[in-house]
């Protein structure tokens, strides 16, 4: 019997969103997963070494953790996402993202993988065909891709369930406050988890912008601009109107320099005026006592604006 083929998945970009679909499609076609490790240092230094200046931060550490799976995974699957809503689109570093790598890292392999709705190129679609790579056989692809679809449904109504549940049982009793970011910068262990329990620690409930009813907020996007062009910057931004009742402030989290969400903070800046906002923008050198202390402003403003609003 021969060794499964390993897939190595770098832990950065939209791993952190399709994570759940992508290991149960290869798994069930018999493949190896080879998740890269937390973001750490060592990624991050590695990711400067190969990313020119411009790069933003994301695409910085996305390309550590491709470097780490170099020689420990068969191949590398870096989906090529362009559009998946008609006439919208996503950042263009996704875009690029296959062929930046490729021509980075020498002696790496990438699976070819690009959905563009514009182009009438369907993730079901593209999914089977990297699933042709491994079986030979459509109806095991199809239910991999089906099986995958499914617990990421799952995962998604799992996690907004217990949202809701966070915002019910709180009872105002601390402010919340909703981190509107992608879920690359969010969920990222260098990034955005340590903002995350930090904010906790000061007594705030923090609610994630990307665990919403997509349906929901992407209509109710609306009611901030009604033609948005990025599609997940769509997502985040119909989620600030989606919690609006249920929010003390906003925390905008990016890495520099992102310019979808610069041209979409500035926009809801000047659009919203009733919540109080700070802006968080991440780079390999922010300082650690700095971020700490905006932190406790914000949280400090926001727990005597909860507490004047009580009485």
């Amino acid at each position: 019997m021969s060794n499964p083929v390993k897939i190595g998945i770098p832990r950065a970009l939209l791993c952190h969103k399709y994570f759940v679909m992508w290991e149960e499609f290869f798994k069930t076609l018999g493949c190896q997963i080879v998740l890269s490790p937390e973001t750490n240092q060592q990624i991050l230094k590695e990711g400067l070494k190969l990313a020119v200046d411009e790069s933003c931060l994301s695409l910085k550490i996305l390309l550590g953790h491709a470097y780490y799976l170099k020689d420990k995974a068969d191949v590398l699957f870096l989906p090529r996402i362009v559009s998946s809503h008609k006439g919208e689109s996503t950042c263009v570093k996704l875009w690029a993202l296959t062929d930046i790598v490729r021509n980075t890292i020498p002696g790496i392999e990438v699976i070819d993988y690009t959905v563009d709705f514009n182009e009438f190129k369907f993730e079901s679609i593209e999914m089977f065909k990297v699933g042709w790579q491994f079986s030979k056989n459509p109806v095991k692809i199809i239910q991999a891709y089906l099986k995958g679809k499914e617990k990421l449904a799952e995962k998604h109504a799992k996690e907004l369930k217990e949202q809701w549940e966070l915002i019910k049982n709180n009872k105002k009793v601390k402010p919340s406050v909703l981190i509107v970011s992608h879920p690359y910068t969010t969920y990222d262990a260098y990034l955005g988890q340590p903002i995350i329990n930090f904010l906790k620690l000061q007594g705030i409930n923090v609610l994630l912008s990307d665990i919403v009813d997509h349906a929901k907020a992407r209509k109710l996007v609306r009611n901030i601009s009604t033609d948005m062009y990025w599609t997940y910057n769509k997502e985040m931004v119909g989620a600030i109107e989606y919690y609006k009742g249920h929010i003390d402030g906003i925390l905008f989290l990016m890495t520099f320099p992102c310019g979808p969400d610069s041209l979409v903070i500035d926009l809801c800046q000047n659009k919203i005026k009733d919540i109080p906002i700070v802006v968080i923008t991440l780079d390999e050198l922010q300082a650690e006592a700095g971020l700490k202390t905006r932190l406790e402003s914000f949280a400090d403003i926001l727990k005597m604006r909860k507490k004047k609003n009580g009485k």
